[in-house]
């Protein structure tokens, strides 16, 4: 007699894991085959479209630290903020919390992965976090050095004295394309006294002085700072440079590989993204050789930021709304927000459906 112990085990049904995927039939983004950390590579698009200067692991700890408050003692947020914003103190700002839920939406579990793991883990998850928002800005920085000298350069022209790709010590205001370009909008770089003490550094730029080179065709309206502001062509060439792909800026796309928008499914520009770029092309301008957020002759951190603040700030919204759809009518124009797509009845397809339309009906008048 057979017993249970040799009775052959009875096959249990699989247990699946899968889970079903949107859009089977569309053609998805090439991924870029890479052997980083992911984490790594959604830090790169965090610093490119959310905050390129910020301490990771501080803008964790302390997003967890407001939430931890709100959730255990039932506080709200503007009454945190509020309490801890409070002079000669910790501070944590609106935006600073803004950030933090921007960064927990990189992707789908993040945020749930951030709030159960242990502080070693978030701590790990920073790290890489930030060494990819470090290694992405340094990265442009090194492809817009030389690419930003063919586009300030006159098509079938040439910069007098010429300007190297790999060498900046000649740029900034001893170089009088670059200069004029860089001279703050408060300034006039016709006028030779400000011309020389700009060159001499007798005259220091603050990062929050914005240049010229900002505004479209690199004219600045006194009477209305917003007009034009931040729609220069040199900015969009920039812009697509790093998000699309190099070959992107004359229109004639001939990448192999993905650019960075679609690697990570972006499909609008961010206000951010736009500080970001402006930033790297002001850098990419000036005669520093290193991007350092200490510099205080370059001082592209403050720049950087007062860039950004402008655009969070909740009274400029109605402007960075209409900035941003500028944006993407350059880069995204098959996503925007307010577009309508043009129905035609007289189409093929329309047409085509149509008639398939009036087959089904004589079909179900004959059966009725």
């Amino acid at each position: 007699m057979r017993t249970d112990e040799n009775r052959p085990p009875t096959p249990q049904p699989a247990l699946y894991t899968r889970q079903l995927q949107d859009n089977a039939l569309a053609l998805g983004p090439r991924k870029r085959p890479s052997g980083q950390d992911p984490y790594v590579g959604h830090g790169r698009h965090f610093g490119r479209t959310i905050h390129a200067l910020c301490r990771v692991k501080a803008v964790i700890n302390n997003g967890l630290f407001i939430q931890e408050k709100i959730d255990l003692n039932g506080q709200s947020l503007e009454d945190l903020l509020a309490e801890y914003a409070a002079p000669d103190s910790f501070t944590v700002t609106a935006q600073q919390y803004a950030i933090f839920e921007q960064l927990t939406k990189l992707t789908p579990n993040l945020r749930e992965t951030i709030f159960t793991s242990s502080e070693e883990e978030v701590a790990r998850i920073a790290d890489l976090l930030q060494k990819g928002a470090n290694g992405a800005r340094s990265d442009d920085t090194k492809s817009l050095k030389g690419a930003v000298i063919e586009w300030i350069t006159p098509k079938g022209q040439a910069l007098t004295p010429p300007l190297t790709r790999n060498v900046k010590i000649d740029r900034g205001y001893h170089h009088e394309r670059t200069g004029s370009l860089l001279c703050p909008t408060g300034l006039n770089w016709q006028d030779s006294d400000i011309k020389e003490k700009l060159r001499s550094g007798e005259l220091l730029v603050s990062g929050d002085e914005w240049p010229v080179f900002v505004y479209h065709e690199y004219t600045y309206d006194p009477e209305d700072p917003w007009n034009g502001a931040f729609r220069s062509l040199l900015l969009v060439k920039a812009f697509k440079h790093v998000f699309t792909s190099p070959s992107s800026v004359d229109k004639d796309p001939k990448a192999t590989r993905s650019g960075n928008a679609r690697l990570h499914d972006m499909i609008s520009v961010t206000p951010a993204s736009i500080a970001y770029i402006a930033t790297q092309v002001r850098f990419s301008l000036c005669s520093s050789s290193i991007f350092s957020r200490t510099d205080n002759v370059t001082d592209s951190e403050r720049f950087y930021s007062s860039v950004l603040e402008t655009f969070m700030d909740p009274e400029e919204n109605d402007e960075v709304n209409k900035l941003v759809d500028w944006w993407n009518r350059q880069i995204f124009p098959g996503h925007l927000r307010n577009s309508e797509r043009l129905v035609n009845k007289d189409s093929a397809l329309a047409r085509i459906k149509a008639r398939r339309a009036q087959r089904k009906a004589l079909r179900d008048a004959q059966f009725n």
